[in-house]
């Protein structure tokens, strides 16, 4: 029997947002507003960096302390936009995954300042190819660099980095990173869509994922993991759903996640065109209640 829970870390894309969406649901909405109302601390947990994430949350009535897990747990901060923690990859990593990687994809770097050059790459025409919505939407923050290892001198350290492209390239240039010497200097975390054949390997600071920076929260706000639920949807998520006592995976993920879930006994929500996760939600904080009562 699992306590009442009083952390959530919930995915955004594919979890929270309906698909092909920019704005969460009013039922979602407020099932994130009841669970605060009830005492859960609500934390938002994406691969998104935070000025891309922001917006989708703002005017849902969330508390400005609400925590919000972004580049895939290299930045904690809050709604209001106070920082809890903060991780580097040092640059000369990332100038050697350019070389390493730049074959496979379009690669992008990630610094936490705000304005053009928050993000970097060296071919705007082959990303734009690949995730034209994201470039649409993050134009303002883009500044073209080539070769793009010019934007990473020592001591100019990104937070994060990506490569994008096929199914098939990122799993070859996974497998290129897992053997290569730069292995123990960075984490990677593999997203895959493949409906349109797209998929983002994401580029950490060693030991960095939605898990690790679950788990330091957790500490910081004084939450056991039996008390901590996870819902994600996609493989970036799996970190952070082993880490929470109570994992919760979407029913639109693939089904090889899906068969994990089962395997490893996680809940599975409704998908997230049905309001997933409003459902989770709405139950957990009926627990909360019926125990406060």
């Amino acid at each position: 029997m699992h306590p009442p829970i009083r952390l959530v870390a919930i995915d955004m894309d594919g979890t929270l947002l309906p698909n092909f969406a920019q704005k969460i649901s009013e039922r979602t909405a407020q099932s994130l507003r009841a669970a605060q109302e009830a005492g859960i601390t609500v934390a938002v947990a994406t691969g998104r960096r935070t000025a891309y994430t922001v917006p989708m949350l703002e005017g849902l009535g969330l508390q400005a302390d609400t925590p919000l897990i972004t580049s895939n747990g290299a930045v904690i901060r809050t709604l209001g936009g106070e920082t809890i923690d903060r991780c580097h990859m040092e640059a000369r990593v990332a100038r050697a995954l350019c070389g390493l990687l730049r074959e496979f994809g379009a690669v992008v770097f990630t610094f936490d300042r705000p304005g053009r050059g928050e993000l970097v790459l060296e071919n705007l025409e082959q990303a734009h190819g690949r995730i034209s919505l994201w470039i649409e939407a993050n134009r303002n923050a883009i500044e073209v660099v080539t070769p793009l290892e010019n934007a990473l001198p020592d001591g100019e350290d990104p937070i994060q980095g990506m490569v994008t492209g096929t199914l098939a390239n990122m799993r070859r240039a996974e497998q290129e990173l897992k053997t290569s010497e730069w292995a123990a200097d960075c984490e990677c975390v593999c997203t895959e869509y493949p409906g349109r054949d797209l998929s983002i390997l994401d580029l950490l600071p060693p030991g960095v994922s939605k898990g690790w920076a679950l788990a330091r929260l957790a500490g910081r706000l004084g939450v056991d993991r039996k008390e901590t639920m996870a819902i994600g949807d996609n493989w970036n998520d799996v970190d952070m759903l082993e880490w929470a006592g109570q994992a919760v995976v979407m029913g639109n993920a693939a089904q090889e996640l899906r068969t994990m879930a089962k395997m490893r006994g996680w809940k599975q929500a409704p998908p997230n065109d049905r309001d997933g996760v409003a459902q989770v939600l709405e139950t957990a904080v009926a627990k909360v209640l019926a125990a406060k009562a």
